[in-house]
């Protein structure tokens, strides 16, 4: 499966809209458009995952590297839109504690 990301951005606010799978396969385009909006000081991304069916290790690791860019450039990263299946990968790695993640999960999707 691919990965379609949709952006949309309002003055200090950077929206993606991710669908379909962040896999080793698609991870490198991720990157590449997030990486970026996360060094602009004072940027907040937040990032929908409501409709991601998937993240692999190497996708996990695209959020990790976009953590710690907003911390050596001052911005701020969340994700929300979550299912229960994927909020689940982040409490078993540890993740949620320290990304941003909105505290409602998506309903429905396991």
């Amino acid at each position: 499966m691919n990965l379609e990301i949709r952006q949309e951005t309002k003055e200090n606010l950077h929206l993606l809209h991710l669908s379909g799978e962040v896999d080793a396969f698609t991870a490198p385009k991720l990157r590449e458009v997030l990486i970026p909006l996360t060094e602009q000081s004072g940027m907040r991304v937040i990032v929908d995952l409501s409709d991601v069916e998937y993240i692999d290790s190497t996708g996990l690791g695209i959020f990790i590297g976009a953590l710690k860019s907003t911390h050596n450039y001052d911005s701020h990263i969340q994700l929300q839109g979550l299912s229960s299946r994927l909020h689940r990968l982040f409490k078993i790695t540890g993740l949620d504690e320290v990304i941003d993640i909105e505290d409602q999960e998506k309903e429905g999707k396991q």
